[in-house]
C-alpha cells in the first residue's frame, strides 16, 4: 500500500532500463587517430627537435635546455600553484554552500546548482584550469629574472640613498617585483572566484541586504587580508624603484621623491598591513565596518599622501628652489650616469683652436695626415660592385668597413668587404630548387683597398681582390657560407671522392666555365637520414629536401646563417651591434695554418635598473644618417647601463661561434657566465692577429656621445641651468641620397635622427695623446634653439686594441673630449659645407660637372685636430650617367678656419688651404713638397692625362663664367657672347675628359 494520502493504491512506476552503449572504434578509426597523433608529433618535432639538432651542432645544447628547462619549471610551478589555489577556493565555496534560501533569486541559484551538480568536479577543475593556466604562465615570462637572481654577482658599488649594492636593484628587485606581482594577481583572482562561487552556492547574498555565512566571511576575510599584505609589500619595494624611475628630464629620485614620495610609500605600506589586520578581525568577529573604514583610509591616503602631498612639495617647495634642493640628487644622477655608461674616466680638456691657416702648419702632424682616409665606405660600394663583383650572383650587401692590417710590417688603413652570395642575381632560368639550395651555396673572398689612397683614375687602390683571391693577405679560407645575405638554407657536403656539386667560383679556363667544391666543415645538422630529412622538409615547407637525390649520408643543412642571429641564439642575454664586420685573421695563433675569414660581432650587457643612471633609448641614440634603424637583437630598448662585455666571432666558412669575455669586471656578464658555464671563453684565448682587428664598437660610442651632449657638464648647478648643452652635428655628405636612402615615410623625429652625422673610424692623434691611433670620432655643435653650426666639441675614443695575444693595449677605450671655448668661433661641419657651397670656384666647377650628365657625390666629412686647430677633409666623387655608372673620386675638399681647398689630390688641396705649402705628409710620400715624384706609384694620387684635361677644362669653364658675369655687370654684350663660347668649349672638353676617365675605369676591371 502506498503511504500517499492522494494515491492510496499507487504503485511505484518502474522505468525501463536504458542501456548506454559506448561506440566501438573500428580498425580504420584507430588507424586514423594514430596517424593524426603521429602527424602532430612529427610536426612538433620539426620545430623543437630541429632546434635541438642545431644547438647540438653548435655545441650549445646547454644554452637551449637551460632556457627550456627553467621556462618549463616556472610554468609548471605557476600553473600548478594557480590551478590548485583556485580549485581549493571553489571547493571551499562549495563546502560552505547554503541550500535553504527562499525567494526567486534563491530558486534561480538552485537551478544552477542542480545543473552543475552531476559533473561538478569536472566543472570545478575546468574553471580552475581556464583561469589558472594563463595566470601561472605569467611566472614563466620572468625566466631570465629568476636565473639572474639565483646567480647574482655584486657590483661592488652602492646607491646613495639606501646604501644597497647595485646588484640589489639589477637582480633582486626585479625578482621581488615578479613574485609580488604574480602573488597579487593570484590572490585577487582567488578573491573574485571565491565571491562568485560563494554567491552561486548561497553562502553570500546581495539582496535584500549583503550577508555572508560565517565560513564564507572567514574565507573572504583571510583572502582580503592576504591581498592587503601583498599590497603593503608592493608599496615597500616601490620605495627602491624610485631610484630607477624615469623623470621628465633627469632620472632617479629627486628632492620631492626622497622627502615626500618615499615616506608616503612607507606610510602606505604600514596602513596596508593595518588594514590586513582589520580584515582578519572582521573575518572572526563578524563586523565589516573596521576593514571598510581601513580600505577607505587606504584609498584616501594613497590619493593624499601618495599623490597630492608630493605634488604640493614639488609645486611650492621644490620649484622655487629647484637648483639648490635638487642639486645633490642631480649630482647622484651625473655620477651614476657616467659610471653606468663607462664615461667616468673621460679625458676632458678645453681646446683653444686656431682658425688661421699658414704655410707649413701641418709639418708636425705627419702621423695623422698620412692616414687621412679618402675612401668613403658608403660611396665606393657601387664602384666595387661594378669592378669586383665578377658575377651577378655575388654582391657586397653587408657594405664596406674600415679596418687596419699590418702587411710585411706596414700598417695599412683599409676598407674591406666580403663578396657574398646573392641568389637574386640568378637569371629566371637558374631559379630552381637544385641551384638555389645545392649549387649556389656560398660567396667567395674579400676585397680590400687602401683607405688613404686611390689609383690615378680615382678608383680604389686594391691590395686584395679578384676570384680566386689575389693580393697580400696571404693564404686564407675564402668561402663565405655564412653571411647576412646567405640563402635561408643550403644542403652541402658529400662522401670523400664523390663529384663536387657546389659552384666554388667561375673560371673561364675550367671545364664548364666553373670550379666546383664540396663543403668539408661541420656547419649544420645532418640530413643524411630519413628522419632528419623528413623534419627539415616540414620545417622549410619543401618536399624537395626529402626526395632530392642531391642529398647523401654526409649531407648537412646550413641555416640560420646571419652571423648576428647565430650569436643571438647562443647568447640570448646579449644586445648586439647593428652590424657584424669582416676580418681575415689567424684565429688559433698558428701561423702554419691558413687564416680564417670571420665576422666580428660586438655584444653588450645592458639593464634599465641601475640606480640614478639616465635612461637612453637605443632606437634613437644609435640611429644616424648611415644606420637608419635600430638593431633587432636588443634585450631592451630603454637602458641605463651598458658594457661592451663580449667580443664574438662567427666563422664565415663553418658558422662556428666563439664568445670572448672582453669586460672582465662586468657583473651582469659574470652572472650569465654562472648560468651558462663554459659558454664564454677567456680573453686570454684571443690570438694576436684577431686582437689587432678588434675595435671600439659604434653603438656603444653612439650612446656615449648622445649622453655627452649634456653630461660633459659634471657640476650639478651648471647641469641644471643647461646653458652649455650641445647637439650632434648634422650630416653633410650626399652619400645616403646617392645610395637610394629615403626619409619620405619617416616621422619628423625619425627624420631628425637620421640627419645626424655618423661617427667615423680614422687614424688620428688627439691633443695630449702620445701617438696617432685608430680612433672613432664625432663632432658636437651648440645646442638650444639658436641653430648655430659652430664647433662646440670633438670626441674621440682610442680604438686600437694592440697586437698581443690575450692582452689589450694600454690606452684602448680612452675617451677624449675637447671643448671649444665660446669665445672662439671655429666653423662646424655645417658651416664648412656652406663655405664649400658658396665658394665661387668650387660651386662653379661642381655645377659644370652636374651639367655634364654626371652626378656629384660628396663623401664623408672627416674632422681632424691638427695644426693647432681643426682640419676638415671631404672626398668628392663623380658618377657618370648610363647603365654601368659608378662613383669615381675626382676631387678633395679641405678646410681650416675660413680657408678652403679644392683640387684633384689631397696634397694639392691642403696646399691651397695652407697658403701654398701645408708641409703635410700624405699617403705615398710627401706630395706637397714635390708633386712630380712617384707619379707612377699606384698608391700616389698623381693625375692621369684625362684627369689633367678635366681639371684644365673645369678651370677654363670657371674663368669663362666669371668673365661672363663681369661682362654683364659692364653691359658688354660682345664680351659676354665671347665668354659663353669659351664656356661651351670648356664644357665639351670636360665631358670628353670625363668619358675617357669612365672608359679607363671600365677597362681596368
Amino acid at each position: 500500500m502506498s503511504d500517499s494520502p492522494f494515491f492510496p493504491d499507487h504503485q511505484p512506476i518502474q522505468l525501463p532500463k536504458i542501456e548506454i552503449r559506448r561506440p566501438k572504434l573500428g580498425p580504420g578509426a584507430i588507424t586514423l587517430a594514430v596517424l593524426v597523433l603521429l602527424g602532430l608529433f612529427v610536426y612538433a618535432a620539426s620545430s623543437f627537435w630541429t632546434e635541438i639538432l642545431w644547438f647540438q651542432q653548435m655545441h650549445a645544447t646547454r644554452i637551449l635546455l637551460t632556457r627550456w628547462g627553467v621556462i618549463a619549471g616556472l610554468a609548471v610551478v605557476g600553473v600548478v600553484l594557480s590551478v590548485a589555489v583556485l580549485r581549493i577556493m571553489i571547493g571551499l565555496a562549495h563546502r560552505h554552500r547554503v541550500s535553504s534560501k527562499r525567494g526567486e533569486a534563491a530558486a534561480n541559484l538552485r537551478q544552477y546548482q542542480d545543473a552543475i551538480e552531476p559533473f561538478k568536479k569536472l566543472a570545478f577543475w575546468l574553471v580552475a584550469l581556464v583561469l589558472g593556466i594563463p595566470a601561472g604562465l605569467r611566472l614563466a615570462e620572468g625566466w631570465q629574472t629568476v636565473l639572474t637572481w639565483l646567480n647574482a654577482t655584486p657590483f661592488g658599488k652602492t646607491d646613495p640613498i639606501f646604501g644597497w649594492d647595485v646588484s640589489f636593484f639589477v637582480f633582486t628587485l626585479p625578482f621581488l617585483e615578479l613574485v609580488v606581482s604574480f602573488l597579487l594577481h593570484l590572490v585577487i583572482l582567488s578573491l573574485v572566484v571565491s565571491i562568485v562561487a560563494s554567491y552561486l552556492y548561497g553562502g553570500l547574498q546581495v539582496v535584500p541586504r549583503p550577508h555572508a555565512t560565517v565560513p564564507v566571511r572567514r574565507h573572504l576575510g583571510i583572502l582580503a587580508a592576504v591581498a592587503s599584505v601583498i599590497i603593503g609589500v608592493q608599496y615597500w619595494i616601490g620605495r627602491y624603484s624610485l631610484l630607477t624611475q624615469s623623470g621628465d628630464n633627469i632620472d632617479g629620485a629627486m628632492y620631492a621623491d626622497v622627502n615626500a614620495t618615499l615616506p608616503a610609500h612607507s606610510i602606505l605600506a604600514a596602513i596596508s598591513i593595518a588594514v590586513a589586520a582589520l580584515f582578519l578581525v572582521a573575518a572572526f568577529r563578524g563586523t565589516w565596518r573596521l576593514p571598510t573604514i581601513g580600505v577607505v583610509v587606504t584609498v584616501v591616503a594613497a590619493l593624499v599622501i601618495g599623490g597630492a602631498y608630493p605634488a604640493l612639495i614639488e609645486q611650492f617647495r621644490v620649484r622655487p628652489n629647484a637648483r639648490s634642493l635638487n642639486a645633490p640628487y642631480i649630482q647622484h644622477n651625473i655620477d651614476a650616469t657616467l659610471e653606468a655608461y663607462g664615461l667616468d674616466d673621460l679625458d676632458y680638456q678645453t681646446y683653444d683652436a686656431t682658425t688661421t691657416a699658414q704655410p707649413g702648419q701641418l709639418r708636425e702632424d705627419s702621423e695623422s695626415t698620412s692616414q687621412i682616409r679618402l675612401l668613403d665606405p658608403q660611396v665606393i660600394r657601387k664602384t666595387v660592385q661594378q669592378l669586383q663583383q665578377s658575377r651577378p650572383y655575388y654582391s657586397f650587401d653587408s657594405g664596406f668597413f674600415v679596418d687596419r692590417y699590418t702587411i710585411n710590417g706596414e700598417r695599412r688603413d683599409t676598407v674591406i668587404s666580403m663578396r657574398e652570395l646573392n641568389l637574386a642575381g640568378l637569371s629566371q632560368e637558374q631559379q630552381n630548387w637544385v641551384n638555389r639550395h645545392t649549387v649556389y651555396t656560398h660567396g667567395f673572398g674579400v676585397v680590400a683597398a687602401y683607405g688613404n689612397s686611390i689609383t690615378s683614375d680615382g678608383l680604389p687602390s686594391y691590395w686584395e681582390q679578384s676570384i680566386p683571391s689575389k693580393g697580400e693577405i696571404g693564404e686564407y679560407e675564402p668561402r663565405v657560407y655564412f653571411s647576412q645575405s646567405a640563402p635561408d638554407y643550403s644542403i652541402v657536403g658529400g662522401p670523400e671522392g664523390t663529384p663536387a656539386q657546389e659552384l666554388d667560383y667561375p673560371d673561364d679556363n675550367a671545364p664548364g666555365g666553373q670550379v666546383s667544391t664540396t663543403f668539408k666543415g661541420n656547419g649544420g645538422p645532418s640530413v643524411g637520414n630519413v628522419w632528419n630529412k623528413l623534419l627539415y622538409s616540414i620545417k622549410f615547407g619543401s618536399t624537395d629536401i626529402f626526395f632530392s637525390s642531391q642529398t647523401n649520408e654526409e649531407s648537412q643543412i646550413l641555416y640560420d646563417r646571419d652571423p648576428l642571429l647565430r650569436v643571438a641564439k647562443v647568447a640570448p642575454y646579449l644586445t648586439l651591434e647593428q652590424k657584424a664586420y669582416p676580418a681575415v685573421v689567424d684565429t688559433d695563433g698558428d701561423p702554419s695554418t691558413p687564416k680564417r675569414l670571420v665576422w666580428v660581432v660586438d655584444a653588450y650587457t645592458t639593464t634599465d635598473s641601475y640606480p640614478y643612471a639616465q635612461h637612453q633609448s637605443l632606437s634613437s641614440s644609435t640611429v644616424d644618417s648611415r644606420s637608419q634603424s635600430v638593431g633587432q637583437y636588443i634585450q631592451e630598448n630603454s637602458i641605463n647601463y651598458m658594457r661592451n662585455s663580449v667580443k664574438a666571432i662567427v666563422d664565415a666558412y663553418d658558422g662556428s661561434v666563439r664568445l670572448f669575455q672582453w669586460d672582465e669586471k662586468d657583473p651582469i656578464l659574470s652572472t650569465w657566465m654562472k648560468i651558462y658555464p663554459g659558454s664564454v671563453e677567456s680573453k686570454q684565448n684571443i690570438s694576436a692577429d684577431l686582437m689587432g682587428h678588434l675595435r671600439y664598437p659604434e653603438d656603444m660610442f653612439k650612446v656615449q656621445r648622445d649622453l655627452l651632449t649634456s653630461y660633459h657638464v659634471r657640476d650639478a648647478s651648471d647641469f641644471y641651468t643647461g646653458g652649455d648643452r650641445w647637439r650632434l652635428a648634422e650630416e653633410t655628405s650626399t652619400a645616403a641620397t646617392a645610395n637610394g636612402a629615403s626619409t619620405a615615410t619617416m616621422s619628423s623625429s625619425q627624420q631628425q635622427a637620421v640627419r645626424v652625422q655618423p661617427p667615423y673610424y680614422l687614424t688620428m692623434q688627439m691633443p695630449g695623446q702620445q701617438s696617432a691611433e685608430f680612433s672613432l670620432t664625432s663632432v658636437f655643435v651648440p645646442g638650444g634653439e639658436s641653430k648655430r653650426e659652430a664647433m662646440a666639441g670633438f670626441l674621440a675614443v682610442d680604438s686600437e686594441t694592440g697586437s698581443e695575444a690575450g692582452k689589450v693595449r694600454e690606452g684602448y677605450g680612452k675617451l677624449r673630449l675637447i671643448a671649444l671655448p665660446s669665445s672662439t668661433t671655429v666653423p662646424g661641419p655645417g658651416q664648412i659645407q656652406n663655405a664649400y657651397d658658396t665658394n665661387q670656384t668650387i660651386a662653379s666647377q661642381l655645377n659644370v660637372l652636374n651639367l655634364s650628365d654626371s652626378t656629384v657625390i660628396r663623401g664623408n666629412l672627416l674632422t681632424l685636430p691638427v695644426g693647432g686647430g681643426l682640419l676638415y677633409v671631404q672626398p668628392v666623387y663623380i658618377q657618370g650617367s648610363g647603365g654601368a655608372n659608378y662613383p669615381v673620386l675626382r676631387f678633395v675638399l679641405t678646410a681650416f678656419g675660413n680657408r678652403v681647398g679644392f683640387a684633384p689630390t689631397l696634397a694639392e688641396s691642403l696646399d691651397q688651404t695652407f697658403g701654398g705649402d701645408s708641409a703635410a705628409k700624405v699617403a705615398g710620400g710627401d706630395q706637397s713638397a714635390d708633386k712630380n715624384k712617384g707619379g707612377g706609384d699606384q698608391q700616389n694620387q698623381a693625375e692621369s692625362e684625362p684627369s689633367k684635361q678635366l681639371a684644365s677644362a673645369l678651370q677654363d669653364a670657371n674663368q669663362a663664367i666669371q668673365d661672363g658675369q663681369n661682362a654683364l655687370k659692364n653691359n658688354d654684350w660682345a664680351a659676354y657672347g665671347e665668354s659663353q663660347k669659351r664656356l661651351n668649349d670648356a664644357l665639351t672638353k670636360a665631358i670628353d675628359a670625363q668619358k675617357k676617365l669612365d672608359a679607363q675605369g671600365g677597362s681596368g676591371s
